[in-house]
């Protein structure tokens, strides 16, 4: 390569430099001269100042760079290294159950491998090892022998190296290269074969997929409607479906196949309701025959004995209708059916207001006094019920807890048909009394309810819901009374029962627990047309009578029946001392004179004023135990029977004997239908006995 020559600037002038790219050549300057010579010359003097010549060395800066001090260039930045990965997501989110929403997760596995290689080492001296080494003890010696080559090689090496090297390190590796003085192996220095090495993986970048969907196609349509083509449509519909009906003519190869596709799907219920009425049918079979006794003594049993007593009747006890989870809740109302003249409702509940717990609305039929026919269980205790008079399926409900409802007993759903809430308006206190009443103008269905809380209301049933109208409020006082700040306060009393008049609609009675008796009318509702101080305590029960139109009967828990003529202001013109606290009086509905009342003590009174107009012609125990009070009596409209309920929720049927139900007879002795005017009759004459003959004065 030939030399390369350049100018050197000195401080005496110009001089030239020769410079040759030969191995281990040295340079040296004297003055201004430059002499180059081998590596065995020695340097001339003046070598000392041989660096002269050399530059000063210089920093050169860029030009965005920042000035700083000494302080801050003595300032210490201190960066701590972590493990973190830097391409490990930050924000996972996962839904936390226990919260119900998404939560970012604290913790991120910051682990990277990089590479994993598994593998299998056993022990030299363990039992596998022993017979690898009997399977492939020829491969192995082969293998030792290269091994020991190997280890050779590396001695003769290590040898070469270690006359380089001083001292220590040479002596070390012979003494590990030298066999042992036991063996003819030498003992490797390397056994494995090992060999440290790292690698890192490059950590791909991420990438965003997305992708679109095409939308559907869409198509517009649009056509014009007259009537031809509205009816070649119908027309054509019409044929397809007779078409239809001729292809699935029922066959009995397609009926054998129906019944053979029928799964297990069918429940219980099902199968019982397909012979629900046929199991009715033997269930009251198998009742009539085991209650034959009771049966015939229905239908043909009278007692002799009321021939040779005149003025004296009996009440025979016949079935006893009771209900296993209605046992602990007493009768609280009872109601006739007036199509279907076996059946009859009874309302359970509990007049002990300490403890309030669930009520049930029960259908009973004569015809199986073993078990009710409809069954309806409420949240709430029933404390009332009426059957509608034209149509029978229909019963209002009143609950203690101040609401109405109407079941549909056609319906196998055991909820109320309608019922009323607070946001309807519902009572506040509990619903002693319903009564359905005729249809409005509007063909709606509407019925009546009292409560303690001193309204009496009307009930409508208008599409899916009940609207209410107050009819009358039971006001203490005309004047009010003055509350806190000046207000006005009206006291209100609590309406126990009432009853509507027979032939005149808008006339109706409510009976008070302050033992008044209030004659209203649908017309007024801020006044009462007239108040009848009747008793000393609460009135529990008050009716008119079927017959005459100005006579009703009331009682009340200060054991008193006394009976009333709406017109006559000087008081009752009956009263009867029963001797315990009244929990119910009915009418009879065959005669002006009969009615029959219930008491506390467990017995049954039964009154003909046309016999005796002082004392019940039949008085009867109809409980063995003395603690149960009898609550409510109903008669039956066709048949001579009275239904009484208990607190103990039994309802006992009995017949009447002949005396306590006679109709007028003609000579021959067959009875004579005189119609309603022959009883007004009977009930004028007794009234006309007991009214006081008018004063002097009144006549003048």
């Amino acid at each position: 390569m030939p030399p390369i020559k350049g100018k050197v600037k000195g401080s005496q002038g110009g001089s030239t430099l020769k410079v040759s790219k030969a191995r281990g050549q040295r340079t040296s300057v004297v003055g201004a001269k430059v002499t180059v010579k081998d590596d065995e010359s020695v340097t001339e003097a003046g070598e000392a100042h041989g660096e002269e010549w050399m530059q000063a060395k210089t920093l050169i800066k860029p030009e965005d760079q920042l000035e700083l001090s000494e302080e801050e260039l003595k300032e210490e930045f201190t960066r701590i290294l972590t493990a973190n990965n830097p391409h490990a997501p930050q924000n996972i989110v996962r839904y936390n159950f226990k919260e119900g929403c998404f939560k970012q997760t604290s913790h991120v596995d910051q682990l990277a491998i990089h590479f994993s290689l598994d593998g299998n080492m056993i022990h030299k001296d363990s039992d596998e090892a022993r017979r690898q080494k009997a399977k492939y003890g020829a491969t192995e010696v082969a293998s030792e022998q290269a091994i020991s080559e190997a280890g050779g090689e590396g001695k003769e090496e290590g040898e070469g190296e270690g006359e380089k090297e001083e001292g220590e390190d040479g002596e070390k590796r012979d003494e590990d290269t030298t066999p042992a003085p036991g063996g003819s192996e030498a003992k490797l220095t390397n056994q494995f074969n090992f060999s440290e090495r790292a690698s890192q993986t490059y950590n791909n970048p991420y990438r965003e997929r997305g992708s679109q969907t095409e939308p559907p196609p869409r198509a517009n349509f649009s056509s014009t409607a007259n009537q031809w083509e509205i009816y070649d449509a119908y027309m054509e519909d019409l044929e397809k479906q007779e078409k239809a009906k001729e292809k699935k003519a029922p066959t009995k190869k397609d009926d054998d196949k129906t019944r053979k596709k029928l799964t297990a799907l069918e429940t219980q219920s099902d199968d019982i309701s397909r012979i629900g009425n046929a199991s009715k049918i033997i269930e009251r079979m198998v009742n009539q025959n085991t209650f034959d006794d009771v049966a015939q003594d229905f239908k043909y049993w009278e007692d002799v004995s009321d021939e040779y007593r005149d003025q004296e009747g009996t009440c025979l006890p016949l079935w006893k209708f009771t209900y296993d989870k209605a046992k602990r809740l007493a009768v609280t109302s009872l109601c006739t059916n007036p199509k279907y003249k076996d059946l009859f409702a009874v309302g359970h509940g509990s007049y002990d207001f300490m403890k309030q717990t669930r009520g049930m609305v029960l259908c009973y039929s004569m015809k199986n006094p073993s078990f009710p026919e409809f069954i309806y269980p409420t949240d709430s205790g029933v404390m009332c019920l009426d059957i509608h008079p034209e149509h029978p399926y229909l019963v209002a409900v009143g609950f203690y807890d101040g609401s109405v409802g109407v079941f549909n007993m056609t319906k196998q759903d055991t909820k109320p048909l309608y019922q009323s809430t607070a946001k309807t308006g519902k009572h506040t206190d509990p619903v002693w009394q319903v009564a359905w009443q005729k249809d409005d103008l509007d063909n709606n269905l509407n019925f009546f309810s009292v409560s303690s809380d001193g309204r009496v209301t009307s009930w409508t049933l208008v599409k899916n819901e009940l609207t209410y109208t107050d009819v009358i409020q039971l006001k203490l006082d005309d004047v009010p009374q003055e509350g806190p700040e000046g207000t006005q306060l009206t006291p209100l009393g609590c309406g126990t029962c009432f009853d509507f008049h027979k032939q005149t609609d808008y006339l109706f009675l409510v009976g008070t627990e302050e033992g008044k008796i209030h004659k209203c009318s649908k017309a007024y509702s801020s006044q009462f047309l007239d108040t009848f101080d009747a008793h000393h305590m609460a009135v529990y029960s008050v009716q008119w009578n079927y017959f005459h139109p100005k006579i009703f009967i009331s009682c009340s828990a200060d054991w008193s029946v006394k009976i009333w003529d709406h017109t006559y202001k000087k008081g009752p013109m009956f009263t009867f001392d029963l001797g315990s606290s009244v929990g119910d009086v009915a009418w009879a509905p065959y005669s002006a004179t009969v009615f029959a009342a219930v008491t506390a003590d467990g017995k049954v009174h039964v009154f003909d004023l046309n016999i005796n107009k002082y004392e019940p012609i039949c008085e009867q125990a109809v409980v063995q135990k003395k603690k149960t009070k009898l609550c409510h009596i109903a008669f039956n409209p066709s048949h001579p029977i009275i239904l009484v309920g208990d607190d103990r929720g039994y309802v006992t049927s009995l017949k009447l004997s002949p005396n306590l139900r006679k109709y007028p007879k003609d000579k021959k002795g067959n009875p004579l239908n005189q119609g309603p005017e022959f009883e007004i009759g009977k009930m004028d004459k007794l009234l006309a006995l007991v009214r006081e003959p008018p004063s002097t004065t009144e006549k003048n």
